[in-house]
């Protein structure tokens, strides 16, 4: 799947059952688009998604999708504050440092995200 935003390829992904409500709504497969980062619905999730394609400071297993899924909700931090909360947990709970991977994702010279990241990473800091 290529991003609908900016064409880059995008990692699909199947949500958890108990992350589903941490994605508007309520998706059951989303997209990460490894050039600007933009979550997108994703009707037809990789069988075995490779995240760690996002960047190599992206984390891989129990802490990829809800690393991914908090990268995709860093536009409306606002709005998904909750959501984020809850998935800052599951990152931090997977043995993996979120706001690390911020930075190593603002520092990435491959990627031109969307949001700027740093200024989101401060943010978040602020609120948890």
């Amino acid at each position: 799947m290529d991003c609908p935003d900016c064409g880059a390829p995008a990692v699909s992904f199947a949500v958890p059952p108990d992350l589903r409500e941490c994605v508007p709504e309520s998706a059951t497969a989303a997209a990460l688009c490894t050039g600007c980062l933009r979550l997108h619905p994703a009707e037809d999730p990789d069988s075995d998604p490779d995240l760690g394609s996002v960047s190599d400071g992206f984390p891989q297993g129990n802490a990829a999708v809800p690393m991914a899924l908090l990268v995709g909700l860093l536009s409306s931090l606002a709005l998904y504050s909750e959501e984020i909360a809850t998935l800052v947990g599951r990152v931090e709970a997977a043995g993996t440092d979120p706001l690390l991977v911020l930075d190593r994702l603002a520092a990435a010279p491959d990627i031109d995200p969307a949001v700027d990241i740093e200024r989101r990473r401060r943010q978040l800091e602020q609120t948890l």
